[in-house]
């Protein structure tokens, strides 16, 4: 029993200093998620985590106190706490588990307010679709941003109620970034921006491309050396415009008819588009099916009056239609091949009116051939309402082509109620560059530096007057390519051409590639 006081002494020595310890680690514990100058000394993933129900402050205590009760015999009795040490590894493991877990719970938000988007029935299903889009993009963009890097510091604290009205604020403000760049690129005006020079174009080779372009057209294979032009690409001005790729203009066009109507320009645009879609290169799987659309060689004709072009892989198919006026054009006599031509002013194209109703994107244009000398040609005549023009408020050629545009796609609007599939485009007209003359009369436009006259547009309205006019309070969108074309003289066949006779230069034509591929990345951004 000897030394048995001091023993007991000794005990309650230390059991006075357990109760001296026990009672700072409790204010320490009970000021610590308090301060927000102690919680900010750590890394967040060491912070204290306590749940809103622990907030209560009897449970606080009773958790306190539960935690001293164990840790109090060890104290008493002396025994030595033994450090575990951490696994490195392990410790990474944990790491990783926890910031999954937390992508997990923002995931299950996101898609909350994705069916929370859905209950939306005024929308359509592709509305659903782009919304999907966004959010999967907008997910994608945050996972890697310094706004995704902060988020998972805010998980990882103390105050689960911050986290949630955090998240719903970045979820919010992720929402509206992808729906103003939606709404930007559906609102973005394409015809005011600047020429940039780019190593990526052109989309495809003018020597490759044989397939699908008129020789007339290839100006690799005629003898111009500069092709400084080749190289140039459209950038919109305040906006973005999507890079075209054949295999992304199939998928958005699956199942479905792009249709060109109208003059050649028309025709270099469609040529333009098979080359891009290929990259042109040769397609021997694409198949011809322009008999399916009565686009065949006529009796005594040299060629038909289109073509049309399948895709098997996406059921996809590019047509052209050679309509130069846009109006219905009826032989007076059809036994005579000599005979002259009805031009119905009031009536669209038999082709329109035949096969409107499985096409689902289409793209006219008119305006070169109003002249007449090409009416004189072609044996046209006038005619409104079933007789010849009497009218002379539209006897010149001007005015006949406007009343004819203007039918044409008032009658086309009046049909797209029937057609909720079509989408319909009206093609500004494309510049000529003749310089001293006409075609006819000595013109030239013998420029060969892009940009020499001009490489920005910024006007607020159309070149294309007359255009502009006849979709203004119709639902056919107007594709506004002139004031971007004007500026790039350069880039016609000028001299070069193979067709020509001597010393007539082709200043209304274009080398492909070239300006209507900037004409089609445009139309594909708008479909």
């Amino acid at each position: 029993m000897k030394g048995t006081p001091y023993k007991m002494r000794w005990r309650a020595k230390e059991l006075s200093l357990a109760l001296i310890i026990l009672v700072c680690t409790t204010i320490f514990i009970l000021t610590w998620d308090r301060s927000p100058t102690l919680t900010s000394t750590l890394p967040s993933k060491n912070q204290l985590q306590l749940s809103p129900e622990y907030r209560d402050e009897s449970v606080f205590w009773i958790e306190v106190l539960l935690l001293t009760i164990g840790f109090l015999p060890l104290i008493i009795s002396g025994a030595d706490i033994k450090t575990v040490p951490v696994d490195p590894k392990t410790h990474v493991k944990e790491d990783i588990s926890t910031l999954t877990r937390g992508e997990a719970v923002n995931n299950k938000e996101g898609q909350h307010v994705d069916k929370t988007h859905s209950t939306n029935t005024d929308k359509s299903s592709s509305d659903f679709e782009e919304v999907t889009i966004q959010k999967k993009e907008a997910a994608a963009k945050h996972k890697h941003s310094p706004k995704r890097e902060e988020t998972n510091v805010i998980e990882s604290g103390s105050d689960s109620k911050l986290i949630a009205e955090t998240n719903n604020v970045i979820l919010r403000g992720n929402t509206s970034e992808q729906e103003e760049k939606s709404v930007d690129h559906q609102a973005c005006d394409y015809r005011k921006g600047k020429w940039v020079i780019d190593d990526r174009r052109p989309l495809y080779s003018g020597h490759g491309c044989k397939q699908w372009l008129a020789s007339m057209w290839a100006c690799r294979m005629m003898q111009r050396q500069d092709f400084a032009f080749e190289k140039l690409r459209w950038q919109p001005k305040d906006c973005e415009m999507e890079e075209f790729e054949g295999s992304k203009f199939l998928k958005r066009m699956k199942d479905k008819t792009l249709a060109f109507v109208g003059d050649s320009l028309g025709r270099q645009q469609f040529q333009s588009l098979m080359c891009m879609i290929t990259a042109g290169k040769n397609s021997p799987d694409v198949l011809d099916v322009g008999k399916d659309y009565g686009l065949v060689i006529p009796p005594g004709g040299k060629r038909p009056n289109g073509w049309a072009y399948r895709f098997p892989s996406t059921n996809t198919t590019v047509l052209y239609y050679w309509s130069s006026t846009l109006c219905d054009l009826e032989p007076l006599d059809i036994l005579d091949p000599q005979t002259e031509y009805a031009m119905h002013l009031d009536r669209p194209p038999a082709f329109l009116r035949d096969f409107l109703d499985r096409i689902d994107v289409l793209v006219l244009n008119s305006g070169h051939h109003w002249n007449r000398g090409k009416l004189k040609a072609n044996k046209w005549i006038m005619y409104v309402g079933g007789k010849p023009n009497t009218n002379r408020r539209i006897a010149d050629m001007g005015s006949a082509k406007n009343f004819t545009i203007h039918s044409t796609l008032k009658w086309l609007n009046s049909q797209l109620p029937k057609h909720p599939h079509l989408k319909a485009f009206y093609r500004s007209i494309s510049p000529r560059h003749f310089v001293n003359g006409d075609w006819n009369s000595g013109g030239s436009c013998n420029n060969t530096i892009p940009m020499s006259i001009g490489k920005e547009v910024l006007q607020e309205e159309s070149t294309d007057q007359s255009a502009a006019s006849a979709v203004k309070g119709t639902r056919i969108a107007l594709l506004d390519i002139t004031a971007l074309s004007q500026v790039r003289d350069e880039g016609h066949i000028s001299r070069f051409s193979i067709t020509a006779s001597p010393g007539v230069q082709d200043c209304l034509h274009w080398c492909l590639p070239g300006v209507p591929d900037t004409w089609n990345e445009i139309l594909f951004a708008l479909i």
